[in-house]
């Protein structure tokens, strides 16, 4: 892995934080949140025609400018810093990327160009707010997230030759707006239920939308029959999201009719890396700015005749920050980087999913979050009164953080997603980490005494443990840690240090231990008592 940016990511860098400095500024950012797209459109077409932001990801045949998640991460951390209201996300993170990887070639052809320029903005459309599940980030994506059985969720099935649509989706990002919807819904009834994903063309009318309409537009879809759009309120209007109403709207199959279930998954499951990736980014970005702000607040703000960023309780409040917001950004970066392995530079997304890092993803999204949530958390503080008001910024970096979390997390389904992904518990399936065997009977090898258990070969004990035979360490009051284990389960007996020296490997006495009395080597281990 070469951890040093090319000249060519620098730039995108400069160019993308030089353009947003000058346009999108905390004023312009409250003012675009309430026109009725909630971004600055015109902003938004200049980010796509001048700098290709939206395909910056995507593979060169398709209009795109050919590189990869590392260069989308490095451009989302910008907008992350300026808070960017922008339908980025959406359709370069999510939409975009399904359609790449299970597309027909038609289908690619007549949507990823527009989509690449800007011209076209897409979304995935997930029900039952299911969208971490769906990306296989909170939990495994092969069950029935997207509404099992014979009502709920998004159903499809096939009415004269045309799919239909029937369900609803909330918190869809920028679901309002989006030109080109990926919609997950189930197939197959109860019996042989499935999830697929379909295209609903909300702004221009495709074969599976019927001959019959105009331009649909946006916002309600009028030219869509069936399809209800509606803007929800929500915490953080930097990130828009809709409620999506499907009554028999006419869609068509992402892919082929034949196309493996698993590839959904597997698809999805690949996007979901990559989006983890470029929204950990974001975060890292938010809070780098709201970081910068606070810094620069403390150093003006003057209390008890000199500043406040004088005293040494706030440095060191500022200082813990420091190091955990770096922590993030180099999770967030290797997570990209990941996420883009196996992938050739003209190729860009078009590379095979499932070659980043189990759980890398996951767990980036996991630090970043919870990094900007005590960034922001800390920036209102150390503000005092006027970081709780509308005027200043800081309630954009706290709204953000609360909503991500709330869309994305929580932090801790995140961490324990990523730890299934890379195995780390896979050697105790079954049996709660820190507990005894279900027969009661110790570990033999050790393997199994995580917590607060002992094993019986010898090895010492993690925490505070008792020995083999059920009996405590004597000569200091209560159980002590023991270095080293005698073999036959025996008693450490002596004054206080004894627990400390190592134990002989056939029973016999070692330096500042007794010898074992009526001790049997296989014993039960009983849990562990604290001290």
């Amino acid at each position: 892995m070469d951890a040093a940016f090319t000249e060519e990511q620098h730039e995108i860098r400069r160019t993308l934080r030089e353009l947003l400095l000058k346009r999108c500024g905390p004023d312009e950012v409250k003012a675009a949140v309430r026109t009725p797209p909630g971004y600055d459109e015109h902003l938004w077409r200049q980010l796509a025609t001048r700098l290709g932001l939206p395909g910056l990801a995507l593979p060169t045949a398709y209009g795109g400018v050919g590189c990869g998640p590392t260069e989308l991460a490095l451009a989302c951390e910008e907008t992350g810093r300026a808070v960017l209201p922008s339908p980025l996300i959406a359709t370069a993170a999510l939409a975009a990327p399904l359609i790449l990887a299970l597309g027909s070639e038609r289908q690619r052809t007549a949507l990823l160009p527009a989509l690449a320029t800007g011209e076209l903005t897409g979304t995935l459309a997930v029900p039952g707010g299911q969208l971490a599940t769906a990306l296989a980030l909170t939990g495994p994506n092969d069950g029935d997230w997207a509404g099992g059985g014979r009502a709920g969720g998004i159903q499809a099935r096939m009415q004269d030759g045309t799919w239909r649509l029937y369900g609803e989706a909330g918190q869809v990002l920028n679901g309002h707006t989006a030109d080109v919807l990926v919609v997950a819904a189930h197939t197959g009834g109860f019996a042989r239920s499935r999830t697929r994903l379909f295209l609903v063309r909300a702004a221009a009318l495709g074969p599976a939308d019927g001959a019959d309409g105009a331009d649909a537009g946006r916002g309600a879809g009028p030219g869509v029959p069936g399809l209800l759009r509606t803007r929800q309120t929500a915490l953080d209007e930097t990130r828009p999201q809709a409620r999506l109403e499907l009554r028999e709207v006419p869609a068509e199959l992402l892919g082929e009719v034949d196309g493996d279930e698993a590839a959904v998954a597997g698809a999805l499951a690949g996007t979901g890396v990559a989006a983890a990736a470029a929204l950990a980014a974001e975060a890292v970005g938010t809070a780098d700015t709201a970081l910068a702000r606070t810094v620069a607040y403390v150093q003006e703000r003057e209390q008890f005749g000199r500043p406040i960023g004088s005293f040494q309780a706030v440095q060191h409040r500022l200082a813990d920050l420091y190091v955990t917001l770096q922590a993030a950004r180099s999770a967030a970066y290797y997570a990209a980087w990941s996420a883009g392995r196996g992938r050739s530079g003209t190729e860009g997304a078009a590379g095979p999913y499932g070659a980043a890092e189990p759980g890398v993803g996951a767990l980036a999204l996991a630090q970043a979050l919870e990094t900007l949530r005590a960034v922001a958390a800390e920036a209102v503080q150390l503000h005092g009164g006027i970081g709780f008001t509308w005027e200043h910024e800081a309630h954009l970096y706290f709204k953000r953080a609360a909503c991500d979390e709330l869309l994305l997390g929580p932090v801790h389904r995140l961490r324990a997603r990523a730890a299934e992904e890379a195995g780390l518990f896979a050697g105790g399936a079954g049996e709660t980490v820190g507990s005894a065997p279900k027969d009661g009977s110790a570990p033999t090898d050790g393997s199994g005494a995580r917590g607060r258990s002992a094993p019986t070969d010898g090895s010492a004990a993690r925490g505070r443990s008792g020995t083999a035979d059920g009996s405590r360490e004597a000569g200091g009051g209560g159980a002590r840690p023991a270095s080293a284990g005698v073999a036959d389960g025996s008693d450490a007996a002596g004054g206080p240090g004894a627990a400390d020296g190592p134990g002989a490997a056939d029973g016999s006495d070692g330096p500042g231990a007794s010898k074992a009395a009526d001790a049997s080597a296989g014993a039960h281990a009983p849990e562990a008592v604290e001290a």
